[in-house]
């Protein structure tokens, strides 16, 4: 990690692996019928509002944007992520966010964030930026980042970005599958892959990578607990115990009510801290 990072591991009580930057005043149809796919969440945007709420709650964070020209939402630059992680490095770290259609120039810009050590990882959706995972287009920046054995997070299954709208607001959920991203874990095995999200409705193909491929994690992010499927539960517990993350999705579900709902379900009492702490801290290199 960053030796600028200063994360006091001992104090936190959970690490969130999914959090996004947003514009805090967004106003487009697509942020009003996300609002009405997931509901008001009440959560902050604001930066500062935001890192409060986290330091708060002794909860640590991965943060990041998601650059994409599809559902006219102002854009929030990888250097604004920066400079808020910079501001907070006791509970935050940042991840990069570039569109493969981006070409040399998207490669280039991820190549000066990364050799400047100012971002950790790197966040992909799939289905907003409009491109398979193994699409030979992303190959380039995926070699950035294995180069430097830094993770790359991708959006799997189902997007409620689009819900409700006409045409689903242009996004195609077929790009959300997670068997392609099992080609970029053959090609890139030294580059740890996230796959965020229960992968509806393919949640057995997500489960399946992850237990064949090492460097490949699964977050629970964007979901209620209270929705996850009996399968996903069951690998939690056991031959996944060590490779499931908690992720919220804020600022559309907000730890609070994640970590509630997270109390309910049938997670084993020794697994519980794997999943809200302990697994996170060690992909992202900040175990003692």
């Amino acid at each position: 990690m960053n030796s600028a990072v200063r994360i006091d591991v001992e104090s936190l009580v959970a690490f969130d692996v999914h959090v996004h930057m947003e514009p805090t005043d967004d106003g487009t149809a697509t942020d009003t019928a996300v609002k009405k796919y997931f509901g008001e969440s009440g959560a902050p945007r604001e930066a500062n509002a935001l890192a409060e709420y986290y330091r708060s709650r002794k909860i640590a964070f991965v943060i990041f944007t998601v650059d994409e020209r599809l559902t006219g939402k102002p854009q929030v630059s990888n250097d604004e992520v920066v400079r808020f992680a910079e501001r907070n490095l006791d509970i935050a770290i940042p991840f990069a966010s570039i569109d493969p259609h981006r070409g040399a120039e998207g490669v280039q810009e991820a190549k000066r964030l990364v050799s400047e050590g100012k971002i950790r990882g790197l966040k992909l959706h799939p289905p907003i930026q409009q491109f398979f995972p193994n699409d030979r287009l992303a190959y380039p920046l995926y070699e950035v980042f294995a180069e430097a054995k830094l993770p790359v997070i991708f959006h799997t299954g189902y997007s409620g970005i689009g819900t409700g709208m006409p045409g689903g607001g242009g996004v195609h959920l077929k790009y959300g599958q997670p068997m392609p991203i099992d080609d970029v874990a053959v090609d890139f095995p030294s580059m740890p892959i996230i796959m965020a999200h229960p992968s509806f409705p393919w949640q057995d193909e997500a489960i399946s990578i992850c237990l064949h491929k090492p460097g490949v994690y699964i977050d629970l992010s964007g979901w209620s607990p209270k929705y996850f499927s009996a399968t996903l539960i069951q690998y939690a517990n056991t031959l996944l115990k060590n490779k499931v993350l908690f992720g919220s999705d804020y600022p559309l579900i907000t730890p609070d009510r994640w970590m509630a709902d997270f109390e309910k379900i049938a997670i084993r009492d020794e697994v519980r801290p794997l999943i809200l702490k302990e697994n996170a801290l060690k992909l992202f290199g900040l175990k003692k």
